[in-house]
């Protein structure tokens, strides 16, 4: 158990959360068809629960096998007996940890979305889940030579909105209390492309994924990967960090948890999300323009609902009043992050913020993420194959108050 001790201490040095994926196999005869048949065999998994907690290892949740559900990869098991198993493992969790806080999540069961299984396999693990995971490589192979096209089109992108759609209805509609998760998502797989899958274009698909995701009520979004692969956050090389690793910091940095439900209509090459803030009590908007030549222009307006004109687009927000306070000596100003590629090239390793590449100085430390500050009576403007996220700390919704 050497190398388990040695990555917990990398764990409480670095502050990392921990899901660890428990082998759900075992026990199990497989048969030539994929079908798993018996038992979860959960005496080694519990054994090596009870050493992480009686060491004070702290695992912040402990999920059951990896893409076994619906058809599965490789190993399929059904969902009456994956329920079951799922209830073992929480009766594990709560002997092992009944007197040791915080008691680990339970999760499961890591794989891909098919609604039947799920529908069956939420309703039968009752209450003894947490978060329901599911995996998304909604691109295909990563050697596919369409790769960009799909990313840059819209409606390809809309296609996963019925996964997580239908997620959220059959978690409502069951006795179950665990809320949704993307636990493992990489876009491409078989480890992405290399210039797309770790370029500035992946931040078009990346981002669109954590509105959509956010949308839909879903409350974790696990990117595969940190690194590793052609879709990792990092550079395998040198470690330095790719551009979706930029994107999700200034997700993180502006987006708050509550999304708004946000429509927009004349062109759909605008993929736009809207939350409260998290750095104030206003909001926040992201616009993507997926758009190789034309640059939109947006004007905000502010009556009886919020909105965002373009000549013959118009973005809307849900109806609500919403409120606007002035600045310093009455000027109401909005801060914008654009995100663009260098030299406009979409493979680019390179993202621009307002036109300064963003990149680590000699000490590895990040730059400063700074964004332009705006008079808010001007337009926004997207450019072609751009990203802009629109920070609007003076303009309050009853949603974000």
């Amino acid at each position: 158990m050497r190398r388990w001790d040695e990555l917990n201490a990398f764990f409480r040095k670095t502050g990392t959360k921990v899901i660890f994926g428990l082998n759900a196999l075992s026990g199990r005869s497989i048969k030539s068809n994929g079908e798993a048949i018996g038992a979860w065999n959960y005496t080694n998994a519990e054994s090596f629960i009870r050493f992480t907690a009686e060491n004070n290892y702290t695992i912040d949740g402990w999920e059951l096998g990896n893409e076994l559900c619906g058809s599965g990869v490789g190993a399929r098991v059904g969902a009456n007996q994956y329920a079951i198993d799922t209830i073992n493992l929480r009766n594990i969790v709560n002997r092992v940890y009944k007197n040791v806080s915080p008691m680990p999540l339970v999760i499961g069961p890591g794989g891909f979305f098919e609604v039947d299984w799920f529908t069956e396999y939420l309703n039968k693990a009752e209450n003894s889940l947490n978060a329901t995971t599911r995996h998304i490589y909604d691109l295909g192979p990563g050697v596919d030579e369409h790769l960009i096209e799909k990313i840059l089109n819209p409606s390809y992108l809309d296609q996963e909105a019925k996964s997580f759609r239908s997620l959220k209805n059959i978690i409502k509609n069951s006795s179950t209390k665990a809320v949704a998760w993307v636990g493992e998502s990489g876009g491409a797989y078989n480890s992405g492309r290399n210039l797309v899958s770790n370029a500035f274009v992946y931040s078009f698909w990346y981002l669109d994924q954590l509105g959509m995701a956010s949308l839909y009520d879903t409350k974790t979004y696990c990117r595969q990967s940190l690194i590793g692969g052609n879709y990792g956050l990092l550079n395998t090389t040198n470690f330095t960090p790719n551009p979706d690793y930029y994107s999700a910091l200034i997700w993180r940095q502006l987006m708050g948890r509550k999304a708004l439900f946000t429509t927009f209509s004349g062109t759909k090459k605008i993929r736009s999300y809207t939350h409260c803030a998290r750095q104030s009590k206003g909001i926040t908007v992201l616009l993507m323009n997926l758009d190789n030549t034309t640059t939109v222009v947006a004007k905000v307006e502010l009556n009886n609902s919020f909105s965002l004109r373009h000549t013959k687009h118009m973005k809307s927000y849900k109806r609500a009043s919403s409120q606007l306070f002035g600045g310093p000596n009455g000027v109401i100003q909005r801060e914008e992050y654009h995100l663009t590629a260098k030299d406009g090239n979409l493979h680019s390793q390179t993202m621009l913020l307002n036109g300064n590449a963003l990149q680590v100085n000699s000490m590895g430390d990040l730059p400063p993420i700074e964004p332009i500050h705006i008079n808010s009576t001007e337009p926004i403007t997207i450019a072609p194959y751009s990203i802009v996220f629109v920070h609007m700390r003076n303009v309050v919704v009853p949603a974000c108050a």
